[in-house]
């Protein structure tokens, strides 16, 4: 691994960087002079997105081994020579009913989605503290409101929402800011291949905005918490959702009454 000198760039680490949001964040920090380190297991896509940042590098590794981590975290030092912010993102989506759901299918999203996110912010930390730097987790806006099919992925997310704050509050006495993202629906590629048009119109009628968000939008807010205008914000979970979280029980025949 070819060592870097550190220099005034500030330095982004961001797992799940393949694709979909990650891949969408790190256009948008790449875009504002960072350097970015992009974290996947999938090689081949990994190798294929980080083709186009001159500041960034590809590091394939799975965030729930931990001894993979901990070289993932050695090589982003090794070229970089810092850490400024990671960006906790890797996850992985696994919906199905409570009955079916057995013990490996759970253990499976628990160890990304949730054993990730510990791992990569634990082995962070030391160059974290160096730069005082600030952590992002991705968690869901389905770890804020139950439903159906989501007791794995819904349950691993209000983990990352309570890690998070832990983190916050441990890390704090050390400069180090973490915050994090529940996104609602998002107009992915995967989001549009699986969501049936019924689908897509009850997200529409449930979402004040009327729309699924972007992945550039979630990217903003990301870019927003890991960066220096977010310097008194910490132990926060943001809902990047259109409104979604905020409905509660309302019902769409209601807000089609109150429009008329």
């Amino acid at each position: 691994m070819e060592t870097k000198t550190p220099s005034a760039r500030k330095t982004v680490i961001i797992t799940g960087a393949a694709r979909g949001i990650g891949l969408a964040t790190a256009h948008l920090m790449h875009e504002a002079s960072w350097n970015i380190v992009l974290v996947d297991w999938d090689a081949e896509a990994l190798e294929k997105s980080a083709k186009a940042f001159e500041n960034g590098i590809g590091l394939v590794c799975d965030v729930s081994e931990p001894k993979a981590v901990q070289g993932m975290i050695a090589d982003a030092l090794s070229w970089a020579g810092q850490i400024d912010a990671l960006v906790n993102n890797a996850g992985i989506a696994d919906f199905g009913p409570i009955e079916e759901t057995d013990f490996e299918r759970w253990r499976k999203v628990m160890a990304t989605n949730l054993d990730g996110v510990f791992l990569v912010a634990q082995a962070a930390i030391p160059a974290l503290k160096a730069t005082r730097g600030a952590i992002v987790n991705i968690a869901s806006i389905s770890g804020l409101r139950a439903s159906t099919l989501r007791v794995a992925y819904g349950t691993s997310k209000a983990g990352v929402m309570q890690l998070t704050q832990q983190q916050a509050v441990e890390l704090g006495e050390f400069g180090i800011r973490v915050n994090c993202i529940a996104p609602g629906p998002v107009r992915t590629k995967l989001a549009m291949a699986v969501h049936t048009q019924d689908i897509i119109d009850a997200y529409h009628d449930a979402i004040p905005l009327n729309r699924y968000g972007q992945e550039r939008e979630i990217a903003e807010a990301i870019f927003f918490l890991a960066s220096e205008r977010a310097s008194y914000i910490t132990g926060q979970v943001l809902a990047a959702d259109g409104g979604f979280e905020a409905t509660g029980v309302g019902l769409p025949a209601l807000r089609d009454k109150a429009q008329s």
